[in-house]
């Protein structure tokens, strides 16, 4: 059945309208997902409070390399598989689920926007994958809605080389040459200076591209305590302050998600 089923009948001629302007006004926010770090599921929570606290509500397409397969339903009818966590944020375990949406030119962009589709009350697409699932859903996507890539890494030297390694398949493979980086590191860390600074060399060194934001998060935050003035900045410049006040944190994570990255610490713990 076609994918183009995933989302309710409108109700009315006005709900039909309303969708329409709401998918023509979501954007979509590539985040290079990084197995070799410990806190992945922390650096998600607090890019979701970070985008509540403007009054945005934010679909998390988890589609990385430890994320939960989707539902079997998925296919059929993809709205049924997105769970609502809080007034805030929603997800959806979606591993593999993109390639599912490949075209003759190697393109999964349709998935975006079936993902659009099934969630109309998503401000904001969150699309976590690996460099390579992200250059081939957003190589040819509309660039007017998506965001910059932002690469998420720590200060393990595995972790820093992945993320160098996803930022020149973006930039080699899918033109996106333009991104930012999220770094999950201690607030006290000697090492987090040190390394933006050489990520952000050798991306202009050896792949002629730039970061722009270096963002830095302390995995120790609780998830209820407002994000950074760094991050509170970029998620504004992500997407405008909507008209409501800004919401409580978010709340809750999948507990599949969460002990996906739970083992992802305890194995890199053990090395």
């Amino acid at each position: 059945m076609s994918h183009y089923l995933s989302y309710p009948p409108p109700q009315d001629q006005a709900d039909g309208l309303r969708r329409l302007f709401a998918r023509s006004q979501v954007r979509f926010l590539p985040v290079v997902s990084n197995p070799h770090m410990a806190f992945g599921g922390v650096m998600l929570e607090r890019l979701c409070t970070a985008l509540a606290n403007q009054g945005r509500h934010t679909l998390v397409v988890d589609a990385g390399e430890r994320a939960p397969q989707p539902q079997e339903l998925s296919m059929l009818d993809l709205g049924e598989c997105i769970e609502r966590l809080s007034s805030d944020v929603s997800y959806l375990a979606a591993r593999g689920l993109p390639l599912r949406y490949v075209d003759t030119h190697g393109s999964t962009s349709d998935f975006l926007q079936a993902a659009a589709d099934a969630a109309p009350q998503a401000d904001v697409l969150l699309v976590h994958a690996s460099a390579g699932d992200l250059c081939r859903l957003f190589g040819r996507a509309d660039p007017n809605r998506c965001a910059r890539p932002l690469v998420l890494a720590d200060e393990r030297p595995a972790s820093v080389t992945h993320a160098f390694a996803g930022m020149k398949l973006l930039t080699q493979r899918a033109g996106l040459a333009v991104q930012d980086l999220l770094l999950s590191a201690p607030a006290n860390s000697r090492r987090a200076e040190r390394i933006e600074q050489q990520l952000s060399r050798c991306a202009d060194d050896f792949l002629g591209a730039a970061l722009c934001e270096c963002l830095r998060v302390d995995p120790a935050t609780h998830a209820h305590e407002a994000p950074g003035a760094a991050l509170q900045r970029w998620a504004a410049a992500l997407v405008p302050p909507a008209s409501a006040p800004a919401r409580a944190a978010v709340t809750g994570w999948p507990a599949a998600g969460a002990l996906a990255y739970q083992a992802t610490a305890a194995s890199l713990a053990l090395n």
